[in-house]
C-alpha cells in the first residue's frame, strides 16, 4: 500500500511540474459526461489532462515540488486535478464545462506559484489566448515601423512633387 501512494505522488508531481491547474468539485456527474470533458481537456487545441485525485495525496505531491501554496490550501470533498501547459486554455475549457452544470465548481487554480481563488480563475478564462494575445503583440512592434515607413513614403512623394512642378515650370518657360 506504501508503494502504491508513492507511485500516486509521483505522478501528482509530474501533472504539477511546471503546469497550471484547476481544481474542480465533480460530484454527481455521470461518467459519460465525465470522460467528454477529459477528452476536451486532451485535445490538441489544449494539450491538458483531467484526474481524480486524493486531497491527501495532491498536498503531499504538492509539499515534494515546493509549492508551499497548494501544499497549505484547504482542500475538502471531491476533487478532480484539470492540469496543462497554458492556462488561460484550462481555464476556458473549465468555464466552459461548469456552464449549465451546477455540479462542477472550481475549488482554486494555482497558476505560476500563485494560488487562485474560483472568482479569479473566471477572470482567467476571459482572458485571450495566447496566440490572441501574441498576435496583438505583434500588431504593435509593427505599428511603429509602418508609421515610420508611411512618414519617409510621404516625404519622398512631396520631394517628387516639388520637383514634378519645377520640371513643369521650366517646360512652360522654353515653351
Amino acid at each position: 500500500m506504501r508503494e502504491e501512494k508513492k507511485q500516486m505522488v509521483q505522478e501528482l508531481e509530474s501533472l504539477l511540474q511546471g503546469r497550471s491547474a484547476i481544481l474542480i468539485t465533480y460530484q454527481g456527474l455521470t461518467a459519460n459526461v465525465f470522460n467528454g470533458f477529459r477528452a476536451t481537456v486532451a485535445s490538441d487545441a489544449i494539450k491538458g489532462s483531467c484526474h481524480v485525485v486524493k486531497n491527501a495525496i495532491l498536498k503531499k505531491a504538492a509539499e515534494f515540488l515546493g509549492l508551499e501554496p497548494l501544499a497549505k490550501a484547504e482542500l475538502t470533498g471531491d476533487t478532480a486535478l484539470v492540469s496543462g501547459p497554458d492556462a488561460v486554455a484550462l481555464a476556458k475549457a473549465v468555464k466552459e464545462f461548469a456552464t449549465g452544470n451546477d455540479k462542477v465548481k472550481v475549488k482554486f487554480s494555482f497558476v505560476e506559484g500563485a494560488l487562485l481563488d474560483a472568482n479569479e480563475t473566471k477572470a482567467l478564462a476571459e482572458l485571450p489566448s495566447r496566440e490572441v494575445v501574441l498576435a496583438q503583440v505583434l500588431g504593435l512592434l509593427q505599428a511603429p515601423a509602418s508609421g515610420i515607413v508611411r512618414a519617409i513614403n510621404a516625404k519622398v512623394a512631396s520631394i517628387l512633387y516639388v520637383l514634378n512642378a519645377v520640371s513643369k515650370k521650366k517646360e512652360e518657360q522654353s515653351a
